[in-house]
Order: structure tokens, then C-alpha cells, then sequence
């Protein structure tokens, strides 16, 4: 097959694709116009989850793009289903580093959030149950020690996603896996990873997108978490150029994307011509 032959529905990712940061990427209007002409159905699917998925359309209106709730899927979002598909939302307390992205999808849920001073005990049946971090812009020492406490007495650690940088418009800079690989190092204990590159993520956006993984491209920035997941939940990918990898960083990987392309200029040309 080729990467467009029989698409039914893309799952992209958003930073480093769609924008570094705050600043788009040269295309971005082009290339959303050229979906809705295409009619082509789509999830934006983002490993960050700091941003709701309500934030996520305001920041898209800023470039003069509408989408809809149902278009976006940030790793909050997925990790907040995932839980309560696995843990009764009612009965699981949970402590949560994380911002508004992966906050508000947990208290919708069901899930009431611990504090700072609630620790895990089991003899008094107190505390939380499940440990979860994403990305968090304000993390503080006691933010880790309070998880790392609750780790090690023996509530579930859960991740967001394990990106250990994060593109922005400044540059690259820390991401959430940074602050997981913090936490096993002191609590002993692996993070369960929901976002990219485990399939979870690929799998709930397929189920949006109403399609198989035949009639799924997933379009990213990143080799070790777009990609792989893509390949993990057997889709079709195209490798941008415009983010995290390079074209060398394959050299290094025993999997690979189905194309690779400089960035969604690129993409749109393709689009345009099915």
C-alpha cells in the first residue's frame, strides 16, 4: 500500500507538526482547508497533556482554524478514560501532578483528587490509590515527594506519556518523561505509560474516527513515540521533519515510518492530489 492509498482517517499530532510552541508552522491554514475540502475525518492526538481539549480549539481559533472537542485527544484525555475503564472512578482516590489537561479529564471521570499532605496508608485506608503525572509547568519538590511517598506505599504509578523534551518556540526543552524518570528513580517503581508510543492512545482515536488500522495514517513528529506507535498499533505513518527526529535518527532504530516529509506543506500537496 501507499501511505494515502485507502485512508479513511488521519491521527496527527499537534506540537512540533501544527506549531513549535505558540508560533504555527508555515502551511497550518492550508493544510486544514484542505482536509475539510477533502472531507478527509481527522484527530489531532498530542502526547501533552497540560492543555484541555478546550484550550486546544481556542489555540487553533487563534490561527483562524475550527475544530471540534471531538477532534482533539491529548494524552490527559486517553489517560482519565483509560483509568476509569480499569478503576472505579468512586471508589480510587488519585494524586495527580499534572495542570488542567489531565485535571479536569480526571474529575470528569468521576475520580476525586488527593493533596499535598493526603498519604497513601493501607492499615487506615487512606490516601490515594493511583499515582498519575503529565506535563506540569509549575512542579515543585513537594509535588514529587508527595507522589513518590504515595509510590513506594503502593499506589498505581500511571504516566501520561514519556516524552522526555518537549518542542517549543524557544526551543527544545523538558517534558513529562523527565519528571517520570525522576520519580522511578526515587521511588523504584515504573510508570505505566499511556500515551504514544503504546498503542492506547492510536486505538481511542481510531475508535472516534469510526476506522481499522488499514484505514488509519498517523502523521508525527517524533520517531520514539508517533511513529512507534503508530507501528505498534499498526497503522501507516509519515515521519515531519519540521519537530523533534531527523532523517539520522533512524539509523539507530529497527522500525521505521512509511514516509518520511519535511513538514505539512508536503502533506497538503499530497492530500490535494488524491
Amino acid at each position: 500500500m501507499t501511505p494515502f492509498s485507502d485512508i479513511k482517517g488521519l491521527i496527527i499530532d499537534m506540537d512540533g507538526v501544527l506549531w513549535h510552541g505558540s508560533q504555527p508552522l508555515p502551511g497550518l491554514n492550508d493544510f486544514f482547508n484542505t482536509l475539510r475540502q477533502q472531507a478527509m475525518p481527522f484527530v489531532l492526538a498530542t502526547n501533552n497533556a497540560s492543555l484541555t481539549a478546550a484550550q486546544y480549539i481556542a489555540k487553533l481559533a487563534s490561527f483562524n482554524i475550527t475544530v471540534t472537542e471531538q477532534e482533539i485527544l491529548t494524552s490527559g484525555i486517553a489517560t482519565a478514560c483509560y483509568l476509569a475503564e480499569h478503576h472505579p472512578p468512586e471508589l480510587t482516590p488519585v494524586y495527580a501532578i499534572g495542570e488542567s489537561g489531565l485535571l479536569e479529564p480526571l474529575v470528569e471521570q468521576g475520580f476525586v483528587l488527593t493533596g499535598l499532605d493526603d498519604i497513601r496508608s493501607e492499615v487506615n485506608n487512606t490516601g490515594p490509590d493511583i499515582v498519575v503525572s503529565g506535563l506540569d509547568r509549575t512542579l515543585t519538590w513537594q509535588k514529587l515527594s508527595t507522589a513518590t511517598l504515595n509510590i513506594r506505599a503502593g499506589a498505581h504509578f500511571y504516566g501520561t506519556n514519556g516524552d522526555t523534551s518537549l518542542p517549543t518556540e524557544k526551543g527544545i526543552t523538558i517534558g513529562n518523561g523527565s519528571i517520570l524518570q525522576a520519580l522511578e528513580a526515587a521511588s523504584g517503581q515504573k510508570p505505566t505509560i499511556i500515551g504514544k508510543p503504546e498503542p492506547v492512545m492510536y486505538q481511542q482515536a481510531m475508535k472516534v474516527l469510526g476506522t481499522s488500522p488499514e484505514q488509519t495514517l498517523a502523521i508525527g513528529d517524533r520517531l520514539d513515540t508517533d511513529i512507534l506507535g503508530a507501528v505498534n498499533a499498526g497503522v501507516r505513518s509519515i515521519l515531519v521533519l519540521s519537530g523533534i527526529s531527523s532523517e539520522k535518527d533512524l539509523q539507530s532504530i529497527s522500525y521505521s515510518p512509511t514516509l518520511i516529509m519535511q513538514d505539512i506543506r508536503d502533506i497538503t500537496l499530497a492530500l490535494k492530489n488524491l
